[in-house]
């Protein structure tokens, strides 16, 4: 069907041991590890670096998510770091020298009550404001850039109408993860697999070293880009996350050809759909309400989302569904990251991104980046420091996530 995928480079990054130091350790082998330490390396000249990863590279969420890219944010400073993301996606594959498929197919959010209408268009208002490309569809011009999609009067929710992106779209995660990986060896940079970190050395309150599954490793400065085990390192570091992990189910179909155009979210109903390139229906829905580790979920979850499908596109009842997952997803009280210093000198976290990690890829690398190397924030991390949840300055996107945290 759809484009053939690419070729892989004959060699992609090699496994080394750990040394016994670097200038800088990241903990966590995923996309965000990964862009964090190329940009480390791009930017700011920093290539002693090893990213240790317990299991193996992007096995993680970066394995487990649907792949969804787009910067149609809510408030002034999502919109920000969202879009910075979203251009930097546009030039990463020239960039990384690595055809991930990123594929801009646009993104509609669908509207099902007044309420929805009322706040699906104050947000593309919001989003032309800062400069975030978004639109207004009615019910049929929805039905005109989605020709499967049911937008008819008799069902219990009818599409009263959608935002749409056109910029937006999808990429094929493991690639992406490979490409960036590909280019942190290229600089230099050490990736350890299989390298579980159990502790972290400290003189005072500064940290100097981790321990790990492979032996204590030094470091000037650790980063920790964990996702869902953020929690669990920080408790180790010494101090608290103000985050829950849950687990967070996706699941694709059989192979079809053509029939999806595009990427269709609908918070109300609760199931978001696009097309992959090899041609699976992919599909995702809300989170699993009870917090866990565990990469799996609940069957009602899935039997509830494959309901809302089958409304929104009747034709998909005669699809078979080939497998389910489950990513573990770090949330925030406001739907919203957190790239900060911490209570621990040289200890910075990257967390919190819920069910938008993967979109915000290159540019929580690229913040991220910033802040170990400086110290300080960049203006477009800024407002996501941790501190925020004692100064109560939350920046509350929980309708503009599209997913149900």
């Amino acid at each position: 069907m759809a484009d053939l995928l690419p070729e892989h480079p004959d060699f992609l990054w090699r496994n080394p041991d750990p040394k016994p130091s670097y200038d800088a350790v990241i903990v966590g082998g995923g996309g965000h590890g990964l862009a964090t330490a190329y940009y480390l390396a791009k930017n700011h000249g920093l290539t002693n670096i090893a990213i240790l990863e317990r299991g193996w590279l992007a096995g993680g969420n970066m394995a487990r998510n649907t792949t969804i890219i787009r910067s149609n944010y809510l408030w002034d400073e999502s919109a920000g770091i969202y879009e910075h993301s979203l251009k930097l996606w546009e030039g990463l594959p020239e960039e990384l020298e690595y055809d991930f498929l990123f594929s801009q197919r646009g993104v509609m959010n669908l509207a099902h009550t007044l309420q929805d209408v009322r706040e699906s268009q104050r947000r593309v208002n919001a989003n032309v404001l800062n400069g975030v490309d978004a639109e207004w569809l009615d019910p049929q011009q929805v039905k005109e850039l989605c020709p499967i999609i049911n937008i008819g009067d008799d069902i219990r929710y009818p599409v009263m109408g959608a935002t749409y992106q056109p910029r937006a779209g999808i990429a094929k995660h493991d690639h992406v993860a490979w490409a960036f990986a590909r280019k942190c060896d290229e600089m230099g940079v050490d990736i350890i697999q299989n390298c579980e970190v159990t502790g972290f050395v400290k003189d005072g309150n500064r940290v100097v070293g981790v321990e790990t599954s492979r032996g204590r490793i030094n470091a000037g400065k650790v980063a920790l880009a964990a996702a869902g085990h953020s929690s669990v390192l920080a408790d180790l570091a010494g101090f608290r996350l103000p985050i829950q992990s849950h687990p967070l189910q996706a699941l694709v179909s059989e192979l079809f050809e053509p029939v999806h155009p595009t990427v269709v979210m609908s918070n109300h109903v609760h199931v978001y759909v696009s097309q992959a390139h090899k041609g699976e229906l992919v599909m995702g829905a809300g989170l699993d309400a009870y917090n866990g580790y565990g990469q799996r979920g609940a069957f009602h979850v899935v039997e509830e989302q494959l309901a809302a499908a089958v409304e929104l596109f009747p034709i998909f009842s005669r699809a078979h569904l080939l497998r389910t997952w489950g990513g573990i997803v770090d949330t925030t009280f406001d739907a919203s990251p957190i790239i900060s210093t911490t209570p621990i000198d040289e200890l910075y976290v990257n967390c919190g991104w819920g069910t938008g990690g993967f979109k915000g890829t290159p540019a929580s690398g690229y913040t991220f980046a910033h802040t170990i190397a400086t110290g300080e924030a960049h203006p477009l991390n800024a407002p996501f420091a941790l501190d925020r949840f004692e100064t109560g300055h939350l920046i509350d996107e929980h309708g503009a996530a599209a997913v149900a945290h």
